[in-house]
Protein backbone atom coordinates (compact mmCIF):
# COMPACT_ATOMS: atom_id res chain seq x y z
CA UNK A 1 0.00 0.00 0.00
CA UNK A 2 2.58 2.47 0.77
CA UNK A 3 4.43 1.38 -2.63
CA UNK A 4 1.01 2.94 -4.24
CA UNK A 5 1.21 6.17 -1.88
CA UNK A 6 4.46 6.98 -2.70
CA UNK A 7 4.18 6.85 -6.57
CA UNK A 8 0.87 8.79 -6.08
CA UNK A 9 3.00 11.61 -4.16
CA UNK A 10 5.13 11.25 -6.75
CA UNK A 11 2.81 11.61 -9.72
CA UNK A 12 1.61 15.12 -8.24
CA UNK A 13 4.64 16.46 -7.25
CA UNK A 14 5.32 15.87 -11.16
CA UNK A 15 2.48 17.80 -12.30
CA UNK A 16 2.77 20.56 -9.80
CA UNK A 17 6.56 20.73 -10.74
CA UNK A 18 5.68 20.78 -14.29
CA UNK A 19 3.07 24.03 -14.08
CA UNK A 20 5.45 25.81 -11.45
CA UNK A 21 8.35 25.45 -14.15
CA UNK A 22 6.05 26.19 -17.10
CA UNK A 23 4.69 29.57 -14.66
CA UNK A 24 8.52 30.42 -14.11
CA UNK A 25 9.77 29.86 -17.67
CA UNK A 26 6.99 32.42 -18.70
CA UNK A 27 7.93 34.72 -15.61
CA UNK A 28 11.57 34.75 -16.26
CA UNK A 29 11.86 34.92 -20.23
CA UNK A 30 8.29 35.88 -21.57
CA UNK A 31 7.97 39.86 -22.05
CA UNK A 32 4.30 39.34 -21.41
CA UNK A 33 2.43 38.37 -18.66
CA UNK A 34 1.65 34.97 -18.01
CA UNK A 35 -2.33 35.86 -19.54
CA UNK A 36 -1.21 37.39 -22.51
CA UNK A 37 2.01 34.30 -23.25
CA UNK A 38 -1.10 31.63 -22.69
CA UNK A 39 -3.50 33.71 -25.45
CA UNK A 40 -0.14 33.77 -27.43
CA UNK A 41 1.00 30.54 -27.07
CA UNK A 42 -2.80 29.38 -28.15
CA UNK A 43 -3.00 31.88 -31.19
CA UNK A 44 0.39 30.83 -32.43
CA UNK A 45 0.40 26.93 -31.65
CA UNK A 46 3.54 27.18 -29.39
CA UNK A 47 2.09 26.07 -25.85
CA UNK A 48 3.29 23.00 -26.02
CA UNK A 49 6.86 23.75 -26.25
CA UNK A 50 6.07 26.16 -22.92
CA UNK A 51 4.72 23.12 -21.14
CA UNK A 52 7.71 20.77 -22.78
CA UNK A 53 9.91 23.27 -21.02
CA UNK A 54 8.18 24.05 -17.63
CA UNK A 55 8.07 19.85 -17.41
CA UNK A 56 12.43 19.94 -17.68
CA UNK A 57 11.97 21.36 -13.44
CA UNK A 58 10.69 17.65 -13.21
CA UNK A 59 14.49 16.65 -13.62
CA UNK A 60 14.59 18.35 -9.62
CA UNK A 61 12.64 16.38 -7.85
CA UNK A 62 13.30 12.97 -9.93
CA UNK A 63 16.96 13.20 -9.07
CA UNK A 64 15.81 14.55 -5.38
CA UNK A 65 14.20 11.44 -5.06
CA UNK A 66 16.72 8.85 -6.28
CA UNK A 67 19.21 10.28 -4.23
CA UNK A 68 17.20 9.76 -1.22
CA UNK A 69 16.37 6.43 -2.09
CA UNK A 70 13.02 6.75 -2.63
CA UNK A 71 12.38 5.10 -5.79
CA UNK A 72 8.61 4.77 -5.66
CA UNK A 73 8.45 8.53 -5.85
CA UNK A 74 10.81 8.77 -8.51
CA UNK A 75 8.67 6.58 -10.73
CA UNK A 76 5.84 8.54 -10.00
CA UNK A 77 7.68 11.85 -11.44
CA UNK A 78 8.51 9.74 -14.18
CA UNK A 79 5.22 8.29 -14.91
CA UNK A 80 3.77 11.93 -15.23
CA UNK A 81 6.75 13.21 -17.10
CA UNK A 82 5.63 10.60 -19.48
CA UNK A 83 2.24 11.65 -19.43
CA UNK A 84 2.29 14.86 -20.07
CA UNK A 85 4.79 14.07 -22.53
CA UNK A 86 1.91 11.85 -24.54
CA UNK A 87 -0.52 14.21 -24.32
CA UNK A 88 1.63 16.82 -26.09
CA UNK A 89 2.04 14.52 -28.60
CA UNK A 90 -0.94 13.64 -29.23
CA UNK A 91 -2.44 16.87 -29.30
CA UNK A 92 0.36 17.75 -31.55
CA UNK A 93 -1.02 15.55 -34.02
Amino acid sequence: MKTKKDIIIGFILGIISTCIGFILYILIFSKYGIEDTIRQALQFKFLDKLVSLGALLNLVPFFLFLNKKQDNKAKGVLIATVIIGLILIINRL
